[in-house]
């Protein structure tokens, strides 16, 4: 369930739109081929390793990194050296699940129906630029951004402004429009004489939905994204239940061509009936996943499913708790609880994923990490599945998410210790991408 608030205009205007500025104009230029930058690391964190290494030197030339040595050797004359010796570096941080195109609207405004209603595409965009400098700035170099909500294939436009120089942004993964079925998305609730847009591309069947997967890719979809449940609600017996979307044949089609075309597919399922067609139809990734049985646990270890979980959503704007929206609330963050604990325990593979934009883009984007360290995970086992992890899942193992010779100098730092205090992660103060320094507020 995705939080809604809203940012007004004028507070865009000042803060968000300014501060784009002041980043940009602070931003390296990007780096030649030739270009020898050093690293000193007070301590380093590889997203690999279990143990962080001390006085280490990271080589970046272009938009690589070149090596990592002890801190005792030679640099060449001609290298830009930046010391951070009294900061603890890593990878540039990847966010696996985020909407660049919502803003967290508040539903006493009009919440997700008015951003589809009255926002036009190009305050939409605006705020998408901003959303994308905003990870950008906080350490996160890459994002998986799992849908447009009714934007279309902005995010692959988006992208390309980013490829370009065009706008400040980290690496996107677009899975533009996604796909559900009639009577499985929003908009809802209007005069059923009115023909309302939606939030996601609508198909009904094994065709419509192989059609639709077919021109999400042709329009550059890196994923596609597919809606396997809709509303939840607590039943009499005070279980959670989620309404089903697509059968097993229609995902079927839907992963079928995306495989053809070397793509993966990730499911947004909550629980129950939907949650076990996006397994029996071969997914690649399971979107929050709210409640798990052992079974579908075992499965997914079994097929090599990806475990998404996207707690933080799950804790604000509860409905009052004695309401029906109250208790499918807290039915949804107690289920949550016990099934990540359970994925944990078996082992399957997490990755790092927020839901941003259905929370404001104004709160912080580590704030995930806190979560799953509260709820029993390793925090270095946190900061791997947010960085080399995701970046297995998204077939860039070895190229990002890893400070390591041949991978893409993303280099993040913060000045105390995550591995004590994930906290830290919210206070990122270096962030190079591609070889580029973009935000420097501790090296010298």
């Amino acid at each position: 369930m995705m939080r809604k608030r809203i940012l007004c205009a004028a507070m865009l205007a000042a803060s968000g739109i300014a501060s784009l500025g002041q980043s940009t104009s602070g931003q390296s230029a990007p780096q030649t081929a030739g270009t020898l930058t050093v690293i000193r690391a007070g301590t380093l964190i590889d997203g690999v390793s279990q143990t962080p290494r001390k006085n280490q030197l990271v080589f970046v030339r272009g938009e690589r990194i070149e090596k990592v040595t002890e801190a005792g050797a030679a640099i060449p004359e001609d290298a830009k050296v930046i010391d951070l010796s009294n900061a603890t570096l890593l990878p540039g941080l990847i966010d696996s699940h985020t909407h660049i195109f919502l803003w967290g609207e508040d539903p006493a405004k009009g919440g997700y129906d008015a951003n589809i209603l009255k926002a036009g595409i190009a305050l939409r965009v605006a705020r998408a630029t901003v959303a994308a400098w905003r990870a950008l700035e906080q350490g996160f170099t890459t994002l998986r951004d799992v849908e447009t909500e009714g934007a279309g294939y902005g995010d692959v436009e988006i992208k390309q402004a980013i490829e370009e120089g065009t706008i400040p942004g980290p690496r996107l993964f677009c899975a533009t429009r996604a796909i559900s079925t009639t009577g499985g998305y929003n908009l809802e609730g209007y005069a059923p004489e009115l023909e309302m847009p939606k939030g996601a591309q609508i198909v009904d069947g094994p065709v419509e939905a192989r059609k639709a997967a077919r021109q999400q890719l042709e329009h550059g979809a890196d994923w596609i994204k597919v809606y396997m449940t809709h509303r939840s609600w607590v039943d009499k017996h005070g279980n959670l239940v989620s309404q089903p979307t697509l059968t097993v044949e229609e995902l079927k089609a839907i992963v079928d061509e995306a495989h053809g075309w070397t793509k993966k597919v990730a499911c947004h399922a909550y629980n129950g009936i939907g949650l076990q067609r996006a397994l029996d139809g071969g997914c690649d990734s399971i979107e929050h996943g709210l409640e798990m049985t052992d079974a579908q646990i075992e499965q997914m270890k079994k097929q090599g499913t990806w475990y998404c979980p996207t707690l933080s959503p799950y804790y604000e704007d509860w409905a009052p708790a004695d309401t029906p929206g109250g208790k499918r609330d807290r039915a949804r963050a107690a289920v949550h609880e016990i099934t990540f604990k359970k994925a944990l325990q078996a082992h399957l593979k997490i990755v790092y994923g927020t839901d941003m934009g259905g929370m404001p883009w104004t709160e912080p984007i580590a704030q995930e990490f806190k979560r799953m360290v509260g709820l029993g995970m390793a925090p270095m086992d946190a900061i791997q599945s947010a960085t080399s992890r995701a970046a297995e899942m998204l077939d860039m193992k070895g190229e990002i998410g890893v400070l390591a010779p041949g991978a893409y100098a993303e280099v993040i730092a913060v000045s105390g210790d995550p591995l004590k205090d994930v906290g830290e992660l919210e206070h990122v103060k270096f962030v190079m991408h591609n070889g580029a320094v973009f935000k420097n507020e501790i090296g010298k």
